[in-house]
């Protein structure tokens, strides 16, 4: 299908392909059994320019949006949606600095993450506070110049590997939600160090580490915005990274569709490929239409969200619902579709399955995301005059 990509998008989607059948697909099963972080796969990444889709030209980046860091995420997952997930978390914890940090911050922090020479990555989690972000308990304390932080935060993406943090901490607890602040924390710094490494049912060439604080003193200069504004950050970060999440979920269904479509043409049963049976046909079918409407939700409500400024959590909310959900539902079909070879290692649907699930759980459960639309279309229909009755 043609959604009328530009030169420019047609040669990001190229590139990222390529390096997906080329550095990951060879590797991915290595790096699951393994528990590897994928660093040769990173660094290949970096020289291709693609950690700076999003970032402007001012700070080393190409100038591009959502849509075009979708397009990246959405191939590279076709392959393996840990390295994928590897590679999207690094904008998560960069897009806190890119909307509301300082210039000094951003000239300081992003030209490194455009060019993908230091990973990045978001500290919001902790045990106690998922989907409940005001639940957070890692604290700030004003001392002199500097603040002082302590804390943990939990499952934390790209943990222990990246080197820059965006992390959130209560400054005011009497405030409410206007009592938290975010800080730029980096790799090093005095009193900050890393938990266990998580051992995950997939996602597993990612890594995922509690971040721990322990009297870890940050300078004034490293909030993000201005002290009180971290659960708008937080909000507004997620409005931005959450189609890269339907990006990863169109990209693990599509890849999961190809092996399914590929194994059917050639497993003979009862004389005849089983693509030939209409049980078999009717399930390709499903699978099929859904990816390729989770993609069209994905890429018009990015496109959206970069031509249009205000509230998008809605928008949201939807491409990281659906896509989630479709690639839940493709790759449970595809070990179907493959029968018993479907559940062993010797093909890669088994490890897609397994990697899916977190697309329903992780930045926002599916049943958070289902809130927020819920809310917002409240919101919408309140403000009209017209009955539909």
């Amino acid at each position: 299908m043609h959604y009328f990509l530009t030169e420019e998008q047609q040669m990001i989607q190229d590139l990222a392909g390529q390096i997906a059948r080329e550095k990951i697909r060879p590797q991915r099963a290595q790096l699951d059994e393994g528990e590897e972080f994928p660093w040769e796969i990173v660094n290949v990444l970096a020289q291709s320019d693609l950690y700076g889709l999003y970032i402007p030209e001012a700070y080393g980046g190409m100038g591009g949006g959502i849509f075009e860091n979708c397009l990246a995420v959405e191939k590279l997952a076709e392959a393996c949606i840990g390295v994928a997930t590897t590679f999207a978390a690094s904008g998560l914890g960069a897009y806190p600095i890119l909307l509301h940090g300082s210039e000094e911050l951003k000239q300081k922090y992003l030209p490194d993450i455009a060019g993908g020479q230091r990973l990045a990555a978001f500290g919001v989690t902790e045990s106690g506070a998922g989907s409940d972000v005001s639940g957070i308990q890692t604290t700030a304390v004003r001392d002199g110049d500097d603040y002082i932080l302590n804390g943990t935060k939990q499952w934390i993406t790209n943990g222990g590997e990246a080197e820059i943090y965006s992390v959130l901490a209560i400054t005011d607890r009497s405030k409410g939600p206007r009592g938290a602040t975010f800080f730029v924390v980096e790799k090093g710094d005095p009193g900050f160090s890393f938990g266990k490494k998580e051992k995950k049912l997939g996602l597993r060439a990612s890594a995922t580490r509690e971040l721990v604080f322990q009297d870890c003193r940050i300078p004034r200069d490293r909030i993000i915005g201005r002290e009180g504004m971290g659960f708008i950050v937080a909000m507004k970060t997620f409005d931005k990274s959450r189609p890269g999440i339907g990006a990863l979920g169109v990209g693990l269904a599509q890849g999961a569709l190809d092996i399914s479509v590929e194994y059917a043409r050639k497993r003979v049963q009862f004389g005849k490929p089983i693509i030939s049976f209409q049980a078999i046909q009717h399930k390709l079918a499903n699978m099929a239409t859904r990816t390729e409407a989770a993609r069209a939700l994905v890429y018009a409500g990015a496109r959206y969200m970069d031509s249009e400024p205000g509230d998008m959590s809605k928008v949201a909310a939807m491409c990281k619902l659906f896509p989630g959900d479709v690639a839940m539902y493709v790759t449970t079909e595809a070990v179907q579709v493959l029968g018993g070879y479907g559940y062993m290692q010797d093909y890669p649907v088994e490890k897609m399955m397994r990697d899916a699930k977190i697309l329903q759980i992780y930045e926002g459960t599916n049943e958070i995301q289902r809130n927020i639309i819920g809310q917002e279309l409240n919101k919408e229909y309140g403000r009209l005059k017209e009955s539909f009755f």
